[in-house]
C-alpha cells in the first residue's frame, strides 16, 4: 500500500557519468590555464635564464643583493663581486634578475 522512500528514488534516472564530472573537467582546465601553465611557462624562462649567466652580468639574488658576476662555476654556482675586492659564492639558482647583461665575445 505504502511505497518506502528508498524505491521512490531509486525509480528516477539521475544524472549520468558525464554529466557529474563535467565541473570537476572544468575545475582542473582553469586550474591549469590560471596556475599550472604560467607557473611551468616562468620556470622554464628562470632556468634558461640562469644557464645563460655569464662573466659581466650585472644580477639580483633573491636576498636583494645587487653584484656583477665574475665568474661562473661548473658546480652550480657563481662568484659575484658586491663591492670593490668583496666576492661571494652565490648558488645560481638564487639569481632572481639579470640587471644587465654583457655582450658575447666575437670570435
Amino acid at each position: 500500500m505504502f511505497i518506502s522512500p528508498a524505491h521512490a528514488q531509486a525509480a528516477g534516472d539521475g544524472p549520468g557519468l558525464i554529466t557529474s564530472l563535467i565541473p570537476f573537467i572544468l575545475i582542473f582546465a582553469i586550474m591549469w590555464f590560471l596556475l599550472i601553465r604560467p607557473q611551468q611557462k616562468k620556470m622554464k624562462e628562470h632556468r634558461s635564464m640562469v644557464e645563460s649567466l655569464r662573466r659581466g652580468d650585472q644580477i639580483v639574488t633573491a636576498g636583494g643583493v645587487v653584484g656583477k658576476v665574475t665568474k661562473v662555476k661548473e658546480d652550480g654556482e657563481v662568484e659575484v663581486e658586491i663591492a670593490d675586492g668583496v666576492r661571494v659564492r652565490v648558488v645560481k639558482s638564487t639569481v632572481s634578475a639579470v640587471v644587465s647583461k654583457t655582450e658575447p665575445a666575437k670570435d
